[in-house]
């Protein structure tokens, strides 16, 4: 619909370092450290991702170095014990991993990362291989756009539209990704549908929607 970025395959990065399942925990800690992320997707011999190893799957060694972990079962989710004697990314992986489609929309990702509490999704095929990785920051990136390439986003693909080019114009403005709509229109009951479909533009922030009808306007 638009031209724009609006699935992830459009901001995912393609250039993904992963680990396999047999992957050492030092070797682990070094590749982290190397390409400064702070999770890694874990891949077994046919490349699909199985798992994610992150940061916190990686504490629970020094949390319990000085005791034993034992002591603290009753207190400790068990999976996080298990993972205190882990020494390769199969032991020590949250699995199944997280994942989404490179044709997913960026809201659907943006939803998945919030419900899951992750940062980064590895990007998977229809099979299971990992294609890429989507962050937060890829997610953002969609609102850098310029206020002139979304006010013409919903001008085209919004008023003109759901209301033609007959009636009086209504008027866009976009102020730092803020739409605002003005002017009259025949049919009312289009009104809320055009700010919905404004909402949906990408690098849109808010919409605020000021059309009214034409026998509001006369004496």
């Amino acid at each position: 619909m638009y031209g724009t970025p609006t699935v992830v395959n459009d901001v995912m990065t393609r250039t993904v370092v992963a680990l396999r399942t047999g992957a050492a925990f030092k070797e682990i800690v070094r590749t982290m450290r190397e390409w400064r992320v702070s999770a890694l997707p874990v891949l077994d011999g046919a490349g699909r991702v199985v798992g994610v190893v992150s940061e916190a799957d990686l504490l629970p060694k020094e949390e319990y170095r000085e005791g034993d972990p034992g002591r603290h079962g009753q207190l400790r989710d068990p999976a996080d014990l298990r993972k205190a004697d882990g020494v390769t990314a199969d032991e020590l992986m949250t699995a199944p991993a997280v994942t989404v489609a490179p044709d997913a929309t960026l809201a659907h990702a943006a939803r998945v990362m919030a419900c899951s509490r992750v940062k980064r999704l590895p990007v998977v095929d229809d099979q299971g291989a990992l294609m890429g990785i989507v962050s937060r920051s890829d997610l953002l990136t969609v609102f850098l756009r310029n206020d002139e390439d979304i006010a013409e986003d919903v001008g085209r693909e919004v008023v003109t539209r759901l209301f033609g080019t007959r009636t009086a114009p209504v008027r866009v403005e976009v102020h730092d990704g803020v739409v605002t709509l003005t002017g009259r229109v025949q049919d009312t009951v289009l009104v809320p549908l055009a700010t919905l479909l404004a909402r949906s533009v990408p690098g849109v922030v808010d919409v605020r929607c000021a059309l009214t009808a034409f026998s509001e306007s006369r004496g």
